[in-house]
């Protein structure tokens, strides 16, 4: 068996030795809009890219920088290469969390040269934000132990072609303000 996933544009990409320049925004947009939250377990179907579309969407409307937002708009990136991990799950998994860890570091150094920790901290507070408001729309649930200020998104249904290219403009026009 071969230590590389082949991607979408057909990339041999080894996640444990990730080189930046086989780290393709298509390949992260293809995957994550057809990756669910929540393991599959909402009602409805809502992709990892819609996700990071509204996380996207809700640093602008906070008024972040272009890099926060682009930051938060790939924020979840590793899981076209790695796939997700609950988080209940994922908290006894540290190398698995090393690895993600390593691979988020390659994609935010290949499209933004990297985080502060002001920055990574902003991206934290909006997706956690979201997070609340997805299990509060979607199974009525609070999964916070407080409510974030945020806009509240509607979620509407996204089939995954629409959030594959929303995901594409936002990173291009993104993208654009920081060149």
């Amino acid at each position: 068996m071969s230590n590389y996933i082949t991607t979408y544009s057909k990339v041999h990409f080894t996640p444990l030795e990730p080189k930046p320049e086989e780290i393709r925004v298509e390949d992260i947009a293809h995957a994550l809009s057809l990756m669910t939250r929540a393991n599959g377990h909402f009602p409805r179907f809502h992709s990892v890219a819609q996700h990071s579309i509204e996380c996207c969407e809700e640093a602008m409307l906070r008024g972040a920088t272009p890099r926060v937002a682009l930051a938060c708009l790939l924020h979840d990136a590793s899981e076209a290469y790695m796939a997700d991990i609950t988080r209940p799950i994922k908290v006894y998994l540290d190398t698995y969390r090393e690895i993600e860890a390593g691979l988020s570091k390659a994609i935010y150094q290949r499209f933004l040269g990297g985080l502060t920790e002001e920055e990574e901290r902003q991206v934290a507070a909006v997706d956690d934000a979201l997070l609340y408001y997805e299990f509060d729309h979607f199974m009525g649930e609070k999964v916070l132990p407080f409510q974030p200020i945020t806009k509240i998104p509607t979620f509407a249904p996204m089939t995954f072609e629409a959030a594959e290219q929303r995901f594409l403009e936002l990173f291009r026009e993104l993208s654009k303000t920081l060149a």
